[in-house]
């Protein structure tokens, strides 16, 4: 089994990495250049961008949401589009992210060099070591510094606002758009790398404290919060430094505080800036080395890269990581990187967005997120021509690198993916559920359900779910010696039509039908028959206790403990949770014995009901 992240990220650690992985280069360094192509309207450049990545927040938020696994992209698109996408995009994915690094570093450096008089490379690969350390020694230890760094840009940022306003020159911001409005658009899509960072915090979603809350929220805050600061602090820019300077300047936001706050200002954003790069390059490598982890657990790659430290962190996908960011920060040129970087970016933004479609339109009931994109399906699909659009404005070199890369993705999953993971994805239980028999695979008999199910039981209940309710309502009956597993379920159908007001011989038929076609989770001591009805409000369940056991179809031990449950086939979702809470508490080691000594309903719901009377009894 797959060793697990540890879950101790909150929403402060969520909404640092995302904010700290945006205000970086496309501030502090490219506002200037982004300036030169449309003057003032830059402002609204900024503005477009951040809105045109929302429905990529929305889509991957839902995605993180129903399966908080460590890999981000690469997880969502491997197991909704298939093995073979799934390559293409983890490949990508972690070069773009290894990119935005190196251009982080490397920007880190040239704001160093003034001051402490080494060449501009050797202070990235400097930083880099220092960062790679931090991650090593746990995922927690490099999220907290994440947030004293980007608290400390924030404050930083907001003085030069407090100061820039008032020394704004309304004679500066006109002509407003000097370049026609047409210019807004391409400008919009070069300031793109600007907003890519918010998205990483997707491949920390294993690491997450409930992620269905912090993920979504800390995502949205983010991007809300870094729209504002890029508006306000562009303004300012736009508004102070002359347009002759300003154009050509790689430093505008230093130069706009030394114009509004003096040289001690300028030092304070150049301190800024560092901080802004290090936060983006802490978190870059925080999120690439996960990309890789992803992969490796899946065998898409060699499976070492999956090992722990002492510290349960991924010794050497780290260790990876920042070697092929050293080679980048040797040998590659900014400009070409940022370009690399947005371009399959938005390539894999738009299958994000393919994704979404494919898990919703597949019918597979363990999906289960608990934030959904907006306004589906349209959502989504903006998401799609949003890259279709912006990525032939990054230029053609560009272009050609990201078809490259897919083509890379091709041949390394048929050359060694291929041989060591069969995975084609929810894509085909959708094609299945329209009549298409475009594969041959079953999502099912690939394991695409158990996975989520397992998901599932890792989440637990969310808020509003009647587990406890439904387990205090419930009927409980003793197993007479010798019964079979038929017996029980005509008894328990009994009960359940009773309290449910549905026919019995409808529960009991279709009950008895699954049963005999070994369709009843059982294993661990415990059974779970269960069935869904258009007609039923609510949930109902009928508790069954054997000292003895007996026989179910498929188990492969004597069952104990059986659970009957009738739910609304309009909340199957919900069902689901229910069922995954129960075979949850069953794993534990300590569950069935104890259940076995059970003498009273009282005791039985208790067990079901009581976390920490398990974990005594794992100390015992």
């Amino acid at each position: 089994m797959a060793k697990k992240l540890i879950k101790q990220l909150g929403l402060l650690h969520v909404y640092a990495i995302a904010t700290g992985a945006m205000i970086s280069s496309g501030l502090f360094v490219l506002s200037g250049v982004a300036a030169s192509k449309c003057g003032p309207l830059v402002i609204f450049a900024y503005i477009l961008s951040g809105i045109l990545i929302l429905p990529s927040l929305f889509a991957q938020a839902e995605l993180a949401t129903a399966m908080p696994r460590a890999g981000g992209t690469y997880f969502f698109i491997s197991r909704s589009l298939g093995g073979m996408f799934g390559t293409i995009d983890g490949v990508g994915e972690w070069m773009a992210l290894i990119l935005k690094t190196s251009i982080a570093l490397v920007g880190l450096g040239a704001y160093l060099s003034p001051y402490i008089g080494l060449p501009v490379n050797v202070i990235a690969v400097i930083c880099c070591i220092v960062f790679v350390l931090m991650n090593f020694f746990g995922a927690k230890e490099a999220a907290g510094m994440q947030v004293g760094m980007v608290l400390a840009m924030l404050l930083i940022l907001s003085l030069l606002v407090i100061r820039g306003i008032p020394a704004i020159e309304s004679g500066r911001l006109t002509p407003f758009a000097p370049f026609g409005t047409q210019s807004v658009l391409p400008t919009a899509a070069f300031l793109f790398i600007s907003y890519i960072g918010l998205t990483k915090v997707a491949s920390l979603a294993e690491e997450v404290r409930d992620p269905e809350r912090n993920i979504p929220l800390g995502m949205l805050l983010s991007l809300v919060s870094v729209m504002l600061i890029y508006g306000l602090v562009v303004w300012i820019v736009v508004g102070v430094v002359p347009k002759e300077q300003l154009y050509t300047s790689l430093t505008p936001v230093s130069d706009a505080a030394g114009l509004t706050i003096g040289r001690g200002g300028a030092h304070l954003i150049s301190l800024a800036a560092v901080l802004a790069f290090a936060t983006t390059a802490n978190a870059g490598i925080l999120s690439a080395s996960r990309y890789l982890l992803a992969m490796s657990r899946d065998r898409v790659i060699p499976h070492g890269l999956s090992r722990f430290s002492k510290f349960k962190t991924p010794k050497n996908a780290i260790f990876l990581t920042s070697g092929v960011i050293v080679f980048i920060v040797v040998f590659t040129g900014l400009e070409q990187m940022a370009k690399l970087a947005s371009t399959f970016q938005l390539l894999v933004f738009g299958l994000v967005n393919v994704a979404v479609i494919v898990m919703r339109e597949s019918g597979i009931k363990s999906y289960d997120p608990g934030f959904k994109s907006p306004l589906y399906p349209f959502m989504p699909i903006a998401g799609i021509l949003v890259s279709i659009v912006l990525i032939p404005k990054m230029g053609f070199m560009a272009s050609i690198f990201s078809m490259g890369l897919v083509g890379l993705g091709v041949v390394w999953h048929y050359l060694y993916a291929s041989h060591h993971v069969t995975r084609v994805g929810a894509v085909a239980q959708m094609a299945q559920r329209v009549g298409e028999r475009l594969l041959s695979h079953d999502a099912t008999a690939m394991g695409l359900n158990e996975e989520l199910r397992q998901i599932l039981k890792e989440k637990g209940l969310r808020r509003g779910d009647p587990f406890v309710q439904v387990v205090n309502a419930a009927e409980t009956f003793e197993i007479p010696p010798r019964q079979d597993s038929d017996d029980v379920i005509r008894h328990g159908a009994q009960i359940l039509a009773k309290a449910s007001g549905v026919s019995s011989d409808l529960i009991l038929g279709a009950l008895l039908q699954r049963n005999q076609l070994g369709e009843t989770p059982a294993e661990a001591g415990v059974a779970l028959p269960h069935l869904l009805l258009d007609d039923v409000e609510g949930f109902y369940m009928v508790i069954a206790h054997s000292v003895e056991g007996i026989e179910f179809p498929n188990a492969n031990q004597a069952i104990h403990a059986v659970f009957v449950l009738l739910g609304s086939r309009a909340n199957p979702a919900q069902h689901l949770r229910v069922l995954a809470e129960i075979a949850r508490k069953a794993e534990n080691p300590a569950f069935i014995d104890r259940w076995i000594r059970a003498e009273t309903p009282e005791e039985l719901k208790d067990l079901l009901l009581s976390e920490e009377e398990l974990v005594n009894s794992d100390a015992e």
